[in-house]
């Protein structure tokens, strides 16, 4: 694709990053086959395709974006699909962030759109505001119907039916490996959103490292990601949540050394793994770069081991749901569904396992109607395999897709800790007359 960028423009480190995306286009349109916001609106502006036109347009004449620019841009998942599919490689994700930021600065959004996002930068990335707004939620619940707006209404609907108390996993501290000769020292990115939702899961991340050999530090001062609020375009916030992860991480590589950074949230991954380009102009480069390169989804880390069954569990079927964040973000695809099987469980994937099933971050609460048509068609296609289980790597996923059926949506790190050993997820209470 030609470009025409001013030599000014391309001093601009963001400028010149999407100069770079948009020459590798070549119009082909092979992302709108796999677009699932395309596939349900069928406008070509949303396709990857489309919106190309649309922020080329934008950031080239850097004009004001309009409201045509800024609707078909927010309908964007995120899902990184295009990225997949693409053969000429572009890189939709950088292109799309520095849109949103342009736009964040840009444009003066309704009153209604500017409160949500600010509350949801608010709570969000902070555990202790988000458990007590999750409270106010469920309290809130059974008058929903009356709450004005689709929004407000959405975020009502994903309230949680019980608000865990903190899991004390998630306190800095060192957790020792269970073997007399340690294989692994590696860190645990506890996350924000998902030590609220599910305790669960880091907990059966940490006992299942500790069972391979490997030492577990939940590392002080590390938080939120900075992805929930890099997808809205404030990168400046999402800046500061990234630079107080990268220092923490920093501190604990140069004085005790570390094998990885374990992060069993996708959505998580993706970003931390993108450090190393969102801080590349900056003092923290060559820190977020190494950062960047430790970074590990907990199924990419657990391949290398051998995991050995103690759970019979041959009569349970499970469908794996790869999320968007890890199978075209982190081009993680086989590993889930490999670890799966050697643990012993018969597994199998949804037809148009592709497709996002409609939760990318904030996206359910932004754009509820659209989330909830991807949302339907994904638990249609999950349903129509009959599984005893569904097994995800990414919290918005889960809740998303359990917001939808009664088959139980479980992190795939439980089921493998459940295999090797551990408790059986409380989830699954129902399958006791089935293991």
């Amino acid at each position: 694709m030609q470009t025409n960028f001013s030599p000014e423009q391309l001093r601009n480190p963001d400028f010149k990053r999407s100069n770079e995306v948009l020459r590798s286009c070549v119009h082909c349109g092979f992302c709108t086959a796999t677009c699932p916001t395309y596939k349900i609106l069928g406008d070509e502006l949303d396709s990857p395709r489309g919106r190309i036109y649309l922020m080329k347009d934008m950031l080239e004449n850097e004009r004001t974006p309009d409201l045509q620019t800024v609707k078909h841009i927010d309908r964007c998942l995120s899902c990184l699909s295009c990225m997949t599919t693409c053969p000429s490689g572009v890189h939709y994700m950088h292109l799309i962030d520095h849109a949103r930021s342009y736009i964040n600065k840009n444009y003066k959004r309704p009153a209604a759109d500017r409160y949500l996002r600010w509350l949801l930068a608010l709570i969000l990335p902070f555990p202790t505001r988000f458990r007590f707004s999750l409270i106010l939620a469920k309290l809130a619940k059974p008058i929903s119907p009356l709450v004005p707006g689709k929004r407000l209404r959405a975020m009502l609907a994903l309230a949680p039916k019980k608000i865990l108390p903190p899991s004390l996993n998630d306190d800095p501290q060192v957790f020792l490996s269970q073997k007399p000769e340690v294989k692994k020292r590696v860190a645990l990115m506890t996350g924000c959103a998902q030590k609220v939702l599910d305790t669960d899961i880091n907990d059966a991340t940490i006992r299942i490292l500790r069972r391979m050999g490997c030492e577990v530090v939940i590392v002080k001062g590390q938080g939120c990601c900075g992805a929930l609020t890099h997808h809205m375009g404030d990168t400046d916030k999402a800046l500061q949540l990234a630079r107080a992860n990268i220092e923490a991480w920093n501190n604990e590589i140069e004085f005790n050394g570390l094998d990885a950074i374990i992060i069993n949230t996708s959505g998580c991954g993706t970003t931390v793994k993108d450090y190393g380009h969102m801080f590349e102009d900056t003092d923290l480069a060559a820190t977020a770069l190494k950062v960047s390169k430790l970074a590990k989804d907990i199924s990419e880390f657990l391949v290398e081991f051998d995991l050995t069954p103690i759970l019979s569990s041959n009569n349970l079927n499970v469908v794996y749901h790869s999320a968007c964040s890890l199978q075209h973000g982190q081009q993680i695809k086989q590993s889930p569904i490999k670890l799966l099987e050697r643990a012993g469980f018969k597994v199998s994937q949804p037809s148009d396992a592709h497709i996002c099933c409609g939760s990318a971050g904030t996206y359910n609460l932004l754009q509820p109607d659209i989330s909830n048509t991807l949302k339907k068609l994904k638990v249609k296609n999950i349903e129509e395999k009959s599984p005893n289980i569904i097994a995800a790597g990414n919290i918005g996923c889960m809740i998303q897709i359990s917001s939808g059926t009664d088959i139980p949506v479980v992190h795939t790190v439980e089921l493998l800790d459940w295999a090797t050993g551990g408790p059986k997820p409380p989830k699954l209470s129902t399958l006791q007359d089935m293991v």
